[in-house]
């Protein structure tokens, strides 16, 4: 006959195990979440998730230079476009007189009413001209993580992303436009330390200054110029990985979004985006992150004829 006292006994320290069991494993996992926190801040990396249509961010940053690290979990292409709206103007108001006008634009442009498109467009109102594109992460494909640096002045932005449903409706109107606060307060962040040089104009387009070397590299984006292009936008640059069925020619139609089949999900076949730095002012600079395998890769502004305008450019890396 067993002695109930030592079956208690036993169930008393069975239970004491599993209590420093459970303690332990939470332990340990606040103290993961404490230094993964703790790297998240001393990298001084401003997070920013897709999962649907969606920025998921937070809303209040310092000034300086801040680096946006973008993860696509979605099952489309996205950016992040920095818009600093001109002082008094909110989310609100671009939701209410910018988004609907381009909207209604894109859809009189799917009906092959140009015209009209035009009429469309020209109601903008007025202050949509002061704001000041401020770069930021350029396109990226589903299940892609992008890393871009700006230098952000004291401000109200929106983030915000205008690829195209299969149905021609912006990205933006299905959610894709988030608020965030810039404060004065200035963060000790320096500008990453380069691996290439880019120079980015008008006139003489895309002009690559070092040799593009297989393994992590730091792209530094100097805006020679700024200008609006016959889509109505200024110029960037993004990195593409170039998939041996790649097509130059769809490529350089789906980067303008004013064509009914551009910049329209989802992206040609062979062409996965990893990043870049979007439209900047004249005289800014940018950077972006990206490691580099063996392969063809191009890089190509959001503009049309891309390539007389040298905005597209191929490279290989052996």
């Amino acid at each position: 006959m067993r002695n109930p006292g030592l079956k208690t006994v036993a169930g008393v320290i069975l239970s004491c195990c599993i209590l420093l069991v459970i303690f332990q494993s939470c332990k340990e996992d606040k103290k993961e979440k404490e230094m993964e926190e703790t790297v998240e801040k001393k990298e001084n990396v401003i997070q920013v998730l897709t999962e649907v249509m969606d920025f998921q961010v937070q809303d209040t940053v310092q000034s300086g230079w801040q680096t946006f690290r973008y993860k696509n979990a979605s099952s489309e292409a996205h950016f992040i476009l920095l818009d600093k709206y001109p002082e008094g103007k909110n989310i609100k108001d671009g939701e209410k007189d910018v988004m609907p006008i381009f909207q209604e634009g894109m859809d009189l442009i799917n009906k092959g009413e140009m015209d009209a498109a035009m009429e469309a467009f020209g109601k903008l109102p007025p202050w949509f001209s002061e704001i000041v594109f401020s770069g930021g992460v350029g396109l990226v494909s589903p299940g892609k993580v992008a890393e871009s640096t700006v230098y952000l002045e004291p401000g109200y932005y929106v983030l915000e992303c205008y690829v195209k449903m299969p149905n021609g409706v912006f990205h933006g109107v299905m959610g894709m436009a988030k608020e965030m606060v810039v404060i004065a307060d200035s963060t000790a962040n320096t500008a990453p330390e380069s691996t290439v040089k880019i120079a980015l104009s008008g006139a003489e387009g895309i002009s690559v200054l070092d040799s593009i070397h297989a393994g992590p590299q730091v792209f530094e984006v100097k805006f020679e110029d700024q200008m609006t292009h016959e889509n109505f936008v200024g110029h960037d640059v993004n990195l593409v990985r170039l998939s041996e069925n790649a097509n130059l020619d769809e490529l350089e139609k789906w980067m303008n979004w004013a064509d009914p089949e551009g910049l329209i999900s989802p992206a040609p076949e062979g062409i996965i985006f990893l990043g870049g730095i979007n439209d900047l002012p004249a005289g800014k600079t940018g950077y972006f992150k990206a490691d580099l395998d063996s392969g063809k890769y191009a890089l190509i502004s959001e503009v049309p004829n891309t390539r007389e305008k040298n905005m597209l450019i191929t490279f290989t890396i052996p």
